[in-house]
């Protein structure tokens, strides 16, 4: 039986078959398409930024250590994000985690992972290694590629080997030049691409803020812990710096949470790729911190090293774009066969 249009005008769908999108609403669509990708992009471009000027702000947390200052980000974190939950009443989630201790465990150990990432990096801050940490992210998507291979047996494409044939190669030239592997630099790479393997494990059930409640819950008896033995030791600087310094080590949580959620934001809004571009923002600022604003030198020698990284990245990411618009007109060329088979892209009725 065919439904007829039950609309004044003619057309199509009197005849039984789908009606034609209107150039008006697909203009509508694009424009609305269109909007969200430059709301994408903006989100994502502030969640990098922030994470690029991290070591200015680690840096007004002195005379705090890296362990404390972990802790407190831990707590108040915590704090921020679970109220948040709270004032949604989006707690019943963590009854069906605690249900399934396979992805409690994993939640956990990415957990750990994180806090164990914040750690280094804070450490590389405090003590002068900014540089250091900004060639860890530079060396992260490299590393995450490798890992894919190693534990996922992702196969990789050509331009992909030879981007991580470079990275090794900068690797090696890197320690030759530092006399020894640049270990803030490779804990802060790998630590963090262990996480993002973990997470990719956990897959998607669990949005940004959920998990990150879920993680620091985990570890929060680690950083009740640590707290509470500074305390004993006399060796905490928790309201004994003034006011402002305790409120900046409050502070952690939102500087912890603004930025992820307005990650979380820019990847439901604009493509892989973009996000993935986006990324190379963040080392590039925390270097520029650390040699011009605080004061770090990088020798002559080492700027090859980096360079070596920077070709690399640039060889992952041709390789990332190209892949994105193939699979874009596969799409499109599926899209027209599909279109041309059933006849739709014949406006004309029968």
């Amino acid at each position: 039986m065919v439904t007829r249009d039950t609309h004044l005008s003619g057309g199509p769908q009197a005849s039984g078959r789908p009606a034609e999108p209107s150039s008006g609403a697909a203009a509508t669509g694009a424009e609305d398409a269109a909007r969200r990708t430059q709301q994408g992009t903006a989100y994502g471009f502030l969640a990098y930024l922030l994470w690029g000027i991290f070591p200015l702000y680690f840096a007004t947390l002195r005379p705090a250590g890296p362990w404390e200052i972990v802790a407190h980000r831990i707590v108040w974190t915590l704090v921020l994000c679970g109220l948040i939950l709270l004032i949604r009443r989006d707690l019943a989630w963590m009854v069906a985690l605690a249900r399934t201790p396979r992805r409690l465990l994993g939640v956990a150990l990415a957990g750990a992972l994180i806090a164990t990432n914040w750690g280094i990096y804070t450490y590389a801050v405090l003590s002068g290694h900014v540089t250091e940490a900004a060639l860890g992210y530079f060396l992260n998507p490299l590393v995450t590629v490798a890992l894919g291979v190693v534990i996922l047996r992702e196969r990789l494409r050509r331009l992909q080997w030879t981007a991580v044939g470079i990275g090794i190669v900068a690797a090696i030239y890197l320690t030759i030049d530092y006399g020894s592997p640049p270990w803030i630099s490779l804990a802060l790479a790998c630590s963090f691409a262990l996480y993002s393997l973990l997470k990719n494990r956990l897959g998607v059930s669990l949005s940004a803020l959920r998990s990150l409640v879920g993680e620091t819950l985990a570890i929060l008896p680690v950083a009740v812990i640590i707290l509470l033995w500074l305390a004993r030791a006399d060796a905490t600087t928790w309201g004994g710096h003034g006011g402002v310094h305790t409120v900046l080590l409050m502070t952690t949580g939102i500087a912890t949470a603004v930025p992820l959620l307005l990650f979380a934001a820019a990847a439901s809004r604009v493509p892989l790729s973009t996000v993935g571009l986006l990324q190379f923002l963040t080392p590039v600022l925390q270097l520029l911190c650390g040699v011009l604003l605080l004061g770090e030198s990088v020798p002559a020698s080492r700027w090859v090293g980096f360079a070596l990284v920077w070709l690399a990245l640039a060889v992952l990411s041709t390789d990332m774009v190209r892949q994105v618009r193939r699979g874009r007109r596969e799409r499109r060329a599926r899209r027209r066969s599909a279109e041309g088979g059933t006849g739709l892209t014949d406006p004309t009725p029968l």
